[in-house]
């Protein structure tokens, strides 16, 4: 039998399996929009619904990159939206130079903005490709921001922004900093979870 749940505002659905040879309960990710449960006979539905909400932070950890990575070949984030390659006569060799390109035109004025607003400014300001990290903040307060985070929806991007310029006063991830970055973004903690999307 299957059910659906609301993982990260999307529907997934959930193939519930009972056997009576199963001793233990097993639950899997299929894929982005699937979950699978195998358990033995007795259990119940709402032992599995139950079982899925307890596993709730598990399952988000694990769904929202997954579905960053269904994408087609043709296709690219930019700021927070899918586009069509030829739409930008791209290629896709030719993307981390467009990155490159828009964070240069972008990013500067949007650090300008905040760096007034929290009277943080960096000494420097810097673009390369990351993997790993969206943004980093040096201690003699170079910013260095990834060309990455033009795949992201501005409001993400403002709030890498206010992240790192806060840096620039608390050099760690203190209660104070993390007030003073909800103090410029008050939904900071949902811009993260938007964040892993990409």
């Amino acid at each position: 039998m299957n059910f659906s749940v609301k993982i990260d505002n999307e529907d997934i659905t959930v193939h519930f399996e009972k056997s009576k040879k199963m001793k233990r309960c097993y639950i899997r990710i299929v894929d982005a929009k699937t979950i699978r449960i195998k358990a033995h006979w007795y259990y119940s539905l709402e032992e599995a619904k139950a079982l899925v909400q307890q596993k709730m932070l598990w399952l988000e950890k694990h769904i929202v990159p997954l579905k960053a990575k269904l994408l087609q070949p043709h296709e690219f984030y930019f700021l927070g939206r899918v586009c069509l390659l030829e739409d930008f006569n791209l290629t896709q060799e030719q993307i981390d130079g467009f990155y490159k390109q828009k964070a240069q035109e972008i990013l500067p004025d949007i650090v300008q903005k905040y760096a007034q607003k929290m009277n943080a400014f960096p000494s420097c300001l810097k673009f390369r490709k990351t993997k790993s990290r969206w943004g980093s903040c040096s201690y003699n307060n170079v910013i260095n921001l990834s060309t990455n985070l033009m795949k992201l929806p501005f409001s993400c991007v403002d709030y890498i922004v206010i992240h790192e310029l806060a840096h620039i006063k608390h050099k760690n991830h203190s209660k104070a900093f993390w007030d003073w970055v909800e103090v410029h973004c008050p939904n900071y903690k949902e811009e993260e979870k938007k964040i892993k999307y990409f």
